[in-house]
């Protein structure tokens, strides 16, 4: 593949009717895909407190973030990415700035200790309640002491939710999706965390509005969101999809979320003590 060639994307060869949500939409074009938008990534790292640390980066996807990592000055990059495809699109980004590597977010292969900052996003939501514990632990395990982990993921509210409604939603999202997602409360995501020996220090919040006008003009631009149009209006099996999605996010925009946690490993990390 040369350089001018875009990346191929995961899942390229199956049908729009098939294809798992997120990566629908960036074959569409869309290149933001965390619940919260760009907004809410951009205050999740700026608490992380990411410059001048040993990042690593679990499930980069097409490495959007990772360009806005490289742009704080990290001592160093990491990202952990299964699909290979996708671990090439990082790559592209990232170049001779960090590394990729092929491997599974509950199994990275990387020394104890050996990170400042976990960075995670719309990747946890997509797991099972035990996946879920996995991928925290090795967190944890890659972690140092007063190491931060920051996750941006799909919320449920209020913190209340009767379990009815939260199956009946988490079946809808699946049903349009095509992707067991199971979103959780940020009491939950909390205990997630807490109970892998994290301390939870700050929680954000912005609405789910990935598929709303206002929210991919934010994220994509004017230029990136009329590209996305385009591609939906030319594709009429993707449009189906489309807006499906949409209807479900609107039928449930009272009980959805993206949520932002930072969370820390006990003890003192002198690179990291004195960040806010």
């Amino acid at each position: 593949m040369s350089a001018s060639e875009p990346p191929l994307l995961p899942f390229a060869e199956r049908r729009a009717a098939d294809a798992p949500g997120h990566w629908l939409l960036a074959r569409l074009g869309k290149r933001v895909l965390r619940p919260g938008g760009l907004g809410l990534t951009r205050r999740l790292l700026a608490q992380a407190g990411v410059g001048g640390a040993d990042v690593v980066e679990l499930a980069p996807g097409l490495g959007r973030t990772a360009a806005d990592l490289l742009g704080l000055g990290l001592a160093s990059y990491t990202g952990v990415e299964s699909d290979e495809d996708a671990a090439r699109a990082t790559g592209r980004v990232v170049g001779r700035a960090g590394t990729v590597v092929i491997a599974d977010a509950a199994s990275t292969g990387l020394p104890d200790a050996s990170a400042d900052v976990v960075v995670g996003e719309a990747m946890l939501s997509m797991q099972s309640d035990a996946a879920k514990r996995r991928i925290v632990a090795e967190a944890a395990r890659v972690l140092r002491p007063g190491g931060r982990y920051a996750v941006h993921e799909l919320g449920l509210l209020p913190d209340d939710l009767d379990d009815e409604t939260k199956t009946g939603l988490r079946r809808d999202l699946a049903r349009v999706i095509k992707v067991n997602v199971r979103p959780l409360t940020i009491a939950e995501w909390s205990s997630l965390l807490e109970e892998a020996g994290f301390e939870v220090e700050w929680t954000g919040t912005a609405p789910m509005a990935l598929l709303r006008m206002r929210r991919n003009l934010a994220d994509e631009g004017l230029r990136g969101t009329l590209r996305i149009v385009r591609n939906v209006l030319r594709d009429a099996d993707a449009r189906r999809r489309v807006l499906a999605m949409r209807r479900i996010f609107q039928q449930h925009r009272h009980a959805i979320n993206g949520v932002a946690l930072v969370a820390r490993i006990p003890g003192a990390n002198p690179q990291l003590s004195s960040e806010t």
